[in-house]
């Protein structure tokens, strides 16, 4: 599997519990504009509606060649998972408080595009601090193990 695109701010807002690869519905021109890498993950998630998950926020950009054929860069996208899968979330997310992000999204071995989601919380501010506090004590542990 080839990684296009990854949400980076995803791992540092959201603790992850769980992650599901999901196909996605798209259209031609959408197709090539994500194998040239034009796709934005920043603020996109899964949204849950009659039974159905979409891909909210995802920003693909317009492909040059596609002329007066292309498609709306910000529209919702159907995210194809199993029955039993979108049953399970729905479940997790009015439950607890959870929420579904976008992760990555991949080519694989068959040249078909994916999208990895995670069911997520959101992380407490103190939380956030800790990480960076901890961040800038390993480099510095590391200065100090590369002056010996």
């Amino acid at each position: 599997m080839r990684v296009i695109n990854k949400n980076k701010k995803a791992i540092y807002n959201y603790e992850i519990l769980e992650k599901f690869e999901a196909g996605i519905s798209l259209l031609g021109s959408e197709v090539k504009s994500i194998r040239e890498g034009r796709i934005s993950l920043k603020e996109s998630y899964a949204d849950i509606k009659n039974g159905e998950v979409f891909l909210v926020n995802c920003h693909i950009s317009p492909y040059e060649a596609a002329n007066r054929l292309n498609h709306q860069p910000l529209r919702e996208r159907k995210l194809l998972l199993h029955k039993h899968e979108i049953k399970r979330l729905v479940g997790k997310i009015k439950e607890r408080g959870y929420t579904l992000i976008a992760t990555k999204v991949l080519i694989n071995d068959k040249k078909k595009i994916k999208v990895e989601i995670a069911l997520a919380k959101g992380k407490k501010v103190h939380e956030k601090r800790n990480i960076i506090r901890e961040r800038d004590l390993e480099r510095e542990m590391q200065r100090e193990m590369k002056k010996y």
